[in-house]
């Protein structure tokens, strides 16, 4: 039997590269969607990988790079849409263009994903989503769309965890708190995110923060066979801090 195939979007990024190097370990071929630096991502991954350059808000781009991965491998085991953004504001200084490019790539992208995979979940009968979330869908956090925009990712799992469950698809969500990754890296100067990641740990009943390899290891365990029948749920890995009030 040939390996199953993953595809991770937003590849090239800390988080993504933590997913596609567990997966590549349990047996997986990877396929690494990116803006930028997809295939560079790939080639410092060892296994059966390739790295496609894809914009998740572009449904044509979508379309090309599951097409490629389908002409490569010939199926799609597991959707991971890890692809996200989180532009800086409140909700007083919102701008409808920051609200509307967060939805877009945190929302719409992973409904897109979906819905152009379902014809290769149907014609092999089954396949895996992990959407990659945040705690702040629950506990709400400094950025309003982006929280929104998790909330909304919710919704869009247990939607489509009954429309595709009759094709043999499982559809959940991991939900990480603060870690140490390129996309929190950019969001502020390295001593005020080394003051936040304190607080974030004090926070966390463990006292300590997540790492991108355990999300990583969640999602691979809900793209596996031991999970076969769970669909619909959330999964806080978030040492935690899913309990705590807001962290600012």
């Amino acid at each position: 039997m040939n390996a199953p195939v993953a595809i991770v979007t937003g590849g090239a990024g800390g988080m993504g590269m933590a997913i596609a190097t567990v997966l590549l370990g349990d047996g997986f071929r990877v396929a690494l969607l990116d803006r930028r630096d997809a295939k560079e991502a790939a080639g410092r991954l060892t296994g059966e990988v390739i790295g496609i350059a894809a914009d998740v808000t572009d449904e044509e781009s979508i379309q090309a790079a599951i097409e490629q991965v389908d002409v490569t491998w010939g199926r799609v085991d597991a959707l991971v849409n890890n692809a996200g953004i989180e532009p800086p504001h409140t909700v007083e200084t919102l701008e409808p263009a920051t609200w509307q490019a967060t939805l877009e790539v945190n929302l719409t992208g992973p409904a897109l994903m979906i819905k152009h995979c379902i014809p290769l979940w149907r014609r092999q009968g089954g396949g895996r989503v992990v959407s990659i979330g945040s705690r702040v869908w629950l506990g709400g956090g400094s950025t309003p769309a982006y929280s929104a925009s998790k909330a909304g990712l919710v919704g869009l799992t247990r939607a489509a965890t009954h429309e595709l469950g009759r094709l043999g698809v499982t559809v959940n969500v991991v939900a990480p708190s603060f870690a140490h990754t390129q996309f929190n890296a950019q969001k502020a100067d390295p001593e005020f995110l080394e003051e936040f990641a304190v607080r974030f740990a004090a926070a966390s009943p463990l006292g300590r923060l997540v790492e991108p390899v355990d999300v990583a290891n969640a999602v691979a365990f809900l793209v596996s066979d031991r999970a076969r029948n769970i669909t619909g749920e959330v999964i806080h890995v978030a040492a935690g801090t899913q309990l705590a009030p807001a962290i600012q």
